[in-house]
């Protein structure tokens, strides 16, 4: 799929800091970069030892999307337990931690305090398809592994001129497939309504499911977009519950999906099934509108939901309870943004283990040739796998329905890619 006009967009927003910094920059870092030698003879090494690994991550931790903050807690729980038990491979990791408030400026200027000034070997999880957009061009100009970011933009997938950067999680066109057979095989006459952020995760999500209803009963008869800077989503819910359709998609970040959740129950006259995208599916986000007003919501996902008494006896989810308690005390274990974080985390160390070279090349390398990976955070039947023509390391997902105070899964794993074949470039 191509790259849409806000990629662009980020990409110009950077080039000309890009240009006017390139070469001095550049002169400063060979400076101080390091490089292997014998078989690994060239590549680069700045960031690891023998002894260690520090690693560089981009969040929100403040603005219109600090929900996601927390995955970074998530995130350095996991490399805490590790480092107890002796590092990867015999290195302690340290994860430097940076805030860019969801603004790609910011996402900028903090990648380049991270590869300048911190050193880092790589920038594992830069949160969100504008920041990624913002700052990959720079990364992959340096030569900085970008592996694993936290958005399910399909263009870290089907892009290649950026071998630097990959995705993690189902991109949204592997979500909206889910979805889309979902209603095809449940209510093959659904009338969707579709309320999507107006911007490439939004439009990616929403694309990808009109291409997976064409030429079916299912039809969207209504959308609304609205922006990050708008205070809510009232105006959009109340033109959606216009169209009377009997479905509506809810392509969100989490302080819109609580307002779209709550506007939704607060209206008794429009009753439609209410689909919520994953990265608005935490139950930190159906909290707030009360568990009584989102019975029934769908959604779906790919790794195991510590809440959910099915996995109460599951040693990783024990062993992640455990390590945020004291690594991010007084976090939520039961807050599905802070085991994403444990799972993303646990496939990076597979990843790195994976690697024939400790540089900054082998890691690239290694995101890229990962066959049916086993992740103990995944759900079964989900695996990491990537290849020459396949950059997209999970695209599977399950669906799951709310009910009660917690997530209920239902049906079986949906592989996207056995489904529907791969993602368009």
């Amino acid at each position: 799929m191509r790259k849409t006009t806000a990629l662009r967009v980020a990409a110009a927003a950077t080039a000309a800091l890009l240009t006017a910094s390139a070469c001095s920059s550049r002169r400063g870092q060979d400076a101080q970069d390091t490089a292997a030698g014998g078989a690994c003879k060239g590549q680069q090494t700045t960031g690891i030892t023998d002894k260690t690994i520090k690693l560089g991550g981009i969040y929100p931790l403040s603005g219109p999307a600090s929900a996601y903050g927390t995955i970074s807690k998530g995130v350095a729980a996991y490399f805490g337990h590790v480092n107890d038990k002796g590092g990867i491979e015999g290195r302690k990791v340290e994860f430097v931690v940076r805030d860019d408030g969801y603004q790609p400026p910011k996402a900028v200027e903090e990648a380049r305090r991270l590869v300048e000034r911190e050193k880092v070997f790589a920038v594992f999880q830069s949160l969100g398809t504008p920041s990624t957009a913002a700052v990959w061009d720079y990364l992959n100009q340096q030569k900085v592994p970008q592996p694993f970011v936290a958005t399910g933009a399909s263009v870290w997938g089907t892009d290649d001129k950026h071998p630097w950067t990959i995705g993690w999680q189902p991109n949204y066109v592997s979500e909206a497939r889910v979805y889309a057979k979902y209603l095809k095989d449940a209510r093959p006459h659904a009338k969707v309504a579709v309320l999507y952020q107006n911007d490439d995760f939004g439009k990616d999500l929403l694309g990808g499911f009109k291409q997976a209803v064409a030429g079916s009963g299912v039809k969207v008869v209504a959308a609304e977009s609205y922006e990050v800077t708008d205070p809510s989503v009232s105006a959009q819910m109340t033109n959606l519950a216009r169209s009377e359709a009997d479905v509506l998609l809810d392509i969100t970040t989490p302080k819109f999906g609580s307002q779209a959740l709550a506007a939704d129950a607060k209206n008794t006259r429009w009753n439609p099934l209410h689909i919520v995208n994953n990265v608005a599916s935490s139950t930190a986000v159906l909290k707030p509108v009360g568990f009584k007003n989102v019975q029934g919501v769908v959604s779906a996902t790919y790794f195991k939901d510590p809440a959910d008494p099915k996995w109460a006896d599951d040693p990783e989810v024990k062993t992640y309870q455990e390590a945020l308690h004291k690594y991010a005390p007084g976090s939520d274990p039961a807050n599905q943004f802070n085991a994403y974080g444990w799972a993303v985390a646990s496939s990076l160390h597979k990843a790195l283990d994976a690697m024939k070279c400790p540089t900054r090349e082998g890691l690239r390398d290694a995101v890229r040739n990962l066959k049916d990976v086993k992740v103990d955070m995944l759900l079964p039947g989900v695996t990491l796998s990537t290849g020459p023509d396949d950059a997209f390391p999970i695209e599977t997902m399950q669906l799951m329905r709310f009910k009660g105070e917690r997530w209920q899964l239902f049906g079986k794993p949906v592989d996207s890619r056995e489904e529907f074949g791969p993602v368009a470039k």
